[in-house]
Parts: C-alpha cells; sequence; structure tokens
C-alpha cells in the first residue's frame, strides 16, 4: 500500500509524525482528500476535524483550529493554529464556549467584537463536530 508521510503541528508542539494512506480535512477552498501521489498544494486550513488513515486499516482524528496545509512530493504538512487528538477534546467546555459564544451574539453590548464571538462559536462548533466524527468511528 503505497503512502505519503504527514506531519501535524501547531505553534507548541508537534502532534503527529508518521506514514499515511490518506488524509481528510477541510481546507478554506472545500473539503480535501490527501493520497499518496497528490499533486502539490498550499492552502489554508478550516476549523474541523482531521482524519488520518493509517497503513494498519486503523484511523486518528485530530482537530485543527485553522492553519495551513501544504501538499509535497511524498509529505504532508499541516500547520495548525491550535491542534490536538479528538479523544483529548473536552466536549463539557466545548459545549460551554459554544453556548458562551451565542450568549454574546445575542446580548451584544456597546463594545461587542462581532468578529471575535463568531469566531468562538466556530471554533465551538468545529471542536464539537470532531468529538461527533471521534464518536462515529468508534462504533
Amino acid at each position: 500500500m503505497a503512502t505519503i508521510h504527514c506531519d501535524i503541528v501547531s505553534a507548541e508542539r508537534s502532534i503527529f509524525s508518521g506514514e499515511v494512506s490518506s488524509i481528510s480535512l477541510r481546507g478554506t477552498i472545500g473539503e480535501l482528500g490527501i493520497h499518496p501521489g497528490h499533486a502539490p498544494l498550499l492552502t489554508g486550513v478550516a476549523p474541523g476535524a482531521v482524519q488520518l488513515s493509517l497503513p494498519d486499516g486503523q484511523s486518528e482524528v485530530f482537530f485543527a483550529s485553522g492553519g495551513f496545509l501544504e501538499v509535497q512530493p511524498g509529505v504532508v504538512t499541516i500547520l495548525a493554529d491550535t491542534a490536538q487528538r479528538a479523544e483529548d477534546i473536552d466536549e463539557a467546555a466545548a459545549q460551554s464556549a459554544r453556548q458562551n459564544a451565542e450568549k454574546a451574539l445575542a446580548e451584544h453590548a456597546a463594545d461587542f467584537d462581532f468578529s471575535l464571538a463568531a469566531a468562538q462559536l466556530a471554533e465551538a462548533h468545529a471542536r464539537l463536530r470532531t468529538v461527533e466524527e471521534l464518536k462515529k468511528r468508534r462504533h
């Protein structure tokens, strides 16, 4: 089975480094599926799940809050603003963040920053979608 090397890194640390048979994630240009032999590409990463299919048939799910994806011959690099393994996401904290962002959008005050609240809401939703994706893969 053909593989491609994948690195997922954030400003804090390296999250994953290894061979994969495919990668799927949401880029700023839409849903992306990366397989060995993919054409070179540089694009933004939208907040959400990053799914890696491993050569042994297993899969791993990560969350990326945004960043960039670079595809080069034999190597894919995901430079995430923040990233974590899906199983490390605190679902209750993500639910709370979503509720706080929705409340801020509904009750905006004079010093309200709409773009910040909208970004926080989008990230909370993306974290929750990642948790749901992980739950689906486990069943």
